[in-house]
């Protein structure tokens, strides 16, 4: 059966969804909203009065200096929920913009503390989706800090293949990729000349293949081992060994 919301799909990939959590997944769906490409969601300062859920297209997060240089912290897709637990803060520390037109809707603060009370497996998926954008900050990090040129990119579209694979948006080899030079740059630090020359030299290495938005993968274990990529931040493999989520005393809300 085919899965309309991304987040259903998102979660499947962490516990067990039953027909009632679907259910309660699938209401959030009633009043999605519309936003255009390069347009903000919401910027750094504004008050956060609920939470985005991406259904179509890609966002991101990002930080700017005053003379206008952007850093990129993440891109969001399908699936994604931006800043489960912005409710404890007074005005965002950064921005979230939309990369392509997107198709969303907000959800607001009580909407997801009532979900987690309904459901302890939803209760455990959304501390799970906070978790893991954690992860993928420090992973970031380690993209910026310490690989080269290469590994950074090839480690950038490992990460993102894997993540469209988790929410049924790739084709086999291949997934979308409608970002620009640019974008790659204020994602991984290098400059848009530097960017040009190292998606060259991925292509001409037979790793990527990179046209009209679309990116391809021949060897997917080819471009991990290039980039040193572990897919393992992405805690997207726990329901292949059965496992239940661990039985903890905390409550949703924070």
């Amino acid at each position: 059966m085919t899965i309309s919301n991304p987040l259903v799909r998102r979660f499947r990939n962490f516990t067990q969804v039953s027909v009632e959590d679907e259910a309660l997944l699938d209401a959030l769906l009633t009043q999605p909203q519309i936003k255009g490409a390069r347009r903000d969601l919401i910027r750094e300062g504004d008050r956060p009065n609920s939470v985005y859920l991406i259904l179509q297209g890609w966002a991101c997060r990002y930080k700017m200096l005053p003379d206008g240089r952007r850093q990129l912290l993440q891109f969001l897709l399908p699936g994604d929920l931006c800043d489960v637990h912005s409710v404890v803060l007074d005005a965002m520390d950064h921005s979230i913009g939309a990369v392509t037109e997107l198709r969303y809707v907000e959800i607001a603060h009580d909407t997801l503390d009532e979900i987690g009370r309904h459901s302890p497996h939803l209760r455990h998926a959304l501390w799970w989706h906070s978790m893991t954008a954690m992860a993928m900050q420090r992973e970031w990090t380690m993209n910026i800090g310490q690989r080269c040129a290469s590994e950074r990119l090839a480690h950038l579209f490992c990460e993102l293949f894997f993540r469209l694979q988790a929410v049924d948006l790739t084709d086999v080899q291949s997934c979308d990729m409608p970002v620009t030079q640019t974008d790659l740059g204020d994602a991984t630090g290098l400059t848009s000349v530097h960017i040009n020359r190292t998606l060259q030299n991925l292509r001409e290495s037979g790793l990527i293949i990179l046209k009209g938005r679309r990116l391809t993968i021949p060897d997917l274990d080819a471009l991990r081992d290039s980039a040193m990529f572990n897919e393992n931040y992405l805690h997207l493999g726990r329901m292949k060994t059965n496992r239940e989520p661990k039985r903890t005393s905390w409550s949703w809300t924070l």
